[in-house]
């Protein structure tokens, strides 16, 4: 299929096939719906959207939970492997069950030159740049706090979003973003708090999240533009997992030299959670939530992302609230009820991939 052709729908006939030495049947283009970014229910004709939306309220929830759990495994996964060959591993493993996911959904495995660019784009921004930016910030800061400013995403999607997308800022998104950063700002102190090194490195690891932040938010732009929304999702997502996994082991390779892999069983079933669960189950989610309601209210995941991080850390590490700690995970989650009230206007039907 040349660069001039729109990739079929699934199902359909007349796709462009290569015969013998023949050159590929193109199809004119033509106005296709866009596609449903996950496997979630259709919505019904007229429906309005919001993160209250029930199907998108359990991805949401979904998606929190599972991002606040890996916060935990990461911190494993740099006892004893550089950081980029523990990504490199992680993205091997996703991009397995993406790619095996796709074969199940009987989605087109194949993209063309312009899905591959896409592809290779969003890999990376999002599964090379995002992820090392995040790795690394954890060798000077404590999950905790990469974590907590990691919520501040929401920002920046917003700016991008309205920008590329023409997303609008309703002011119930401003006023509350002002209040969860206030409670941003509280779960930050109090991270501070526990830091036991020097500023330099608290210096080092600010910078490299801010990086993984920047990352991430062009990503989920990117993947929300029409171009890359011409392609299903899965079959989109499995071929940038595999070039960031193709990205990261070419960079570890010239920055940490030969491959290094921990046997323990610990690290083995942390690449495994981190590949299928924390990132083949969660970003087709995710990004389909950008493509429905937004890219800044999709971004408050991110809120809860650390809340549930100090939740479990609480059950299996020890963590202790203080006063500091909790007013700011109350301001931090209203600030999200009240700046996901507005709803988005419905666009157009994504049918199911």
């Amino acid at each position: 299929m040349n660069d001039d052709t729109i990739p079929p729908r699934n199902g359909e006939g007349d796709r462009a096939q290569h015969g013998g030495g023949g050159s590929p049947q193109a199809h004119p283009r033509e106005e296709y719906p866009l596609r449903q970014p996950s496997g979630l229910p259709p919505p019904r004709t007229g429906e309005e959207l919001s993160l209250w939306t029930p199907r998108i309220l359990a991805a949401f929830l979904l998606v929190s939970l599972i991002w606040g759990s890996t916060w935990l495994v990461i911190k494993d996964q740099l006892a004893t492997v550089p950081p980029t060959w523990s990504v490199t591993y992680r993205f091997m493993a996703g991009s397995a069950a993406m790619f095996a996911l796709v074969a199940i959904r009987r989605l087109p495995l194949m993209l063309d030159r312009r899905g591959q660019f896409w592809a290779i784009l969003l890999g990376i921004s999002q599964f090379a740049c995002n992820f090392n930016f995040v790795y690394r910030a954890e060798l000077y800061i404590t999950s905790g706090l990469v974590a907590v400013m990691f919520a501040l995403l929401m920002v920046p999607n917003a700016i991008l979003g309205r920008i590329f997308l023409g997303q609008r800022i309703t002011p119930a998104f401003l006023a509350g973003s002002a209040i969860a950063a206030a409670g941003i700002v509280l779960l930050f102190v109090q991270e501070y708090r526990q830091v036991e090194v020097t500023g330099a490195m608290i210096g080092i690891g600010i910078v490299f999240t801010v990086g993984g932040i920047l990352a991430a938010s062009i990503a989920n732009v990117l993947q929300a533009t029409d171009g890359p929304k011409a392609y299903p999702i899965l079959s989109l997502l499995a071929w940038a997992m595999f070039w960031g996994m193709c990205a990261n082991a070419l960079f570890a390779s010239a920055t940490a030299g030969p491959p290094v892999f921990d046997p323990r069983p610990s690290y083995i079933a942390g690449i495994l959670y981190l590949g299928v669960i924390g990132s083949a189950v969660t970003f087709p989610l995710y990004f389909g939530m950008i493509r429905e309601i937004g890219a800044g209210q999709a971004a408050y995941s991110g809120v809860i992302v650390p809340v549930v991080a100090m939740a479990l850390s609480t059950a299996f590490e020890g963590y202790r609230w203080s006063l500091l700690a909790g007013g700011g995970a109350v301001l931090a989650l209203a600030g999200l009820l009240i700046a996901t009230q507005a709803r988005r206007p419905r666009g157009p039907r994504l049918p199911a991939t």
